[in-house]
């Protein structure tokens, strides 16, 4: 092997598009920028969402509906939960601490509590808000509800 036939890997190289370099390069000329216009002068930028002067689609598009930033969010959390935990684990007593444990909440949720399913044991409940129907089954049966 000698430095005369050194040559790079096969496809490692890739040979660059030499514009404004004559007619016979076939990128000579106006070198791929159409003739006239601000497309074919320096210094041209295009905005965003631009459209030639047609309104832009995000334009175009109607608004509506409000969000209220003083919305609470909540992670619903039903009877038949409580109730599948409760008697895997032998629970009698569900607090924040519970829920995140097993997985019925993340530390940055706030839990409340549903009223869907069947509660069959006593349990006392600590949640940051309960359904009408939530607190009616679980008081029926002799448990608590306590807002955190």
């Amino acid at each position: 092997m000698n430095l005369h036939n050194l040559k790079p890997a096969e496809g490692s190289v890739k040979k660059a598009k030499r514009i404004g370099r004559g007619q016979g390069s076939t990128r000579g000329g106006t070198s791929t920028r159409g003739n006239k216009g601000a497309g074919s002068r320096s210094g041209n930028s295009i905005k965003v969402g631009f459209e030639g002067g047609q309104m832009p689609l995000q334009r175009r598009l109607p608004k509506f509906g409000f969000r209220n930033i003083n919305r609470v969010e909540y992670q619903g959390v039903n009877l038949s939960d409580l109730e599948r935990v409760a008697v895997k684990n032998n629970i009698t007593t569900f607090d924040f601490e519970v829920f995140r444990k097993y997985g019925l909440a993340t530390k940055s949720e706030k839990v409340k509590i549903l009223g869907k399913g069947e509660l069959n044991r006593k349990v006392d409940v600590k949640a940051h808000a309960f359904s009408k129907s939530a607190i009616a089954s679980i008081e029926a049966k002799g448990g608590k509800t306590e807002n955190i």
